[in-house]
């Protein structure tokens, strides 16, 4: 699935309200990371359902106001192209070193006495 960045703008008082809206989104599964942004927080997820953590933050907040659901990737796209266009990019000096032998298995049976006294 793609990363969804969400932006909800929430009225946060104090830091009691603001660590209980961080918890709320983050309890949710596929929340990769939330943020505080003033009044607005941020939460970028995979596969996170906006309208859900809308509901449940109006549950336990109160009023609360989803500004913008989009898709996170399109920044980071931006910013490696932006990268790529400044020049030449020094390579990596060292290269990892991979075994390509299997590793050995030697099977032995257990040792068994022919002489055994009861």
């Amino acid at each position: 699935m793609v990363k969804q960045e969400m932006v909800m703008k929430l009225t946060m008082e104090d830091a009691k309200k603001r660590s209980k809206a961080l918890k709320i989104a983050v309890g949710l599964p596929g929340v990769i990371s939330a943020k505080l942004d003033g009044d607005k927080i941020v939460v970028v997820g995979d596969g996170v359902d906006s309208i859900v953590l809308t509901t449940m933050l109006r549950k336990k907040m109160g009023h609360v106001e989803l500004v913008k659901v989009g898709s996170a990737e399109e920044k980071k796209e931006e910013k490696t192209e932006e990268k790529k266009e400044d020049g030449w990019v020094c390579p990596p000096t060292w290269t990892p070193h991979f075994n390509l032998m299997p590793p050995v298995y030697e099977i032995r049976e257990p040792y068994h006495d022919p002489c055994r006294i009861m």
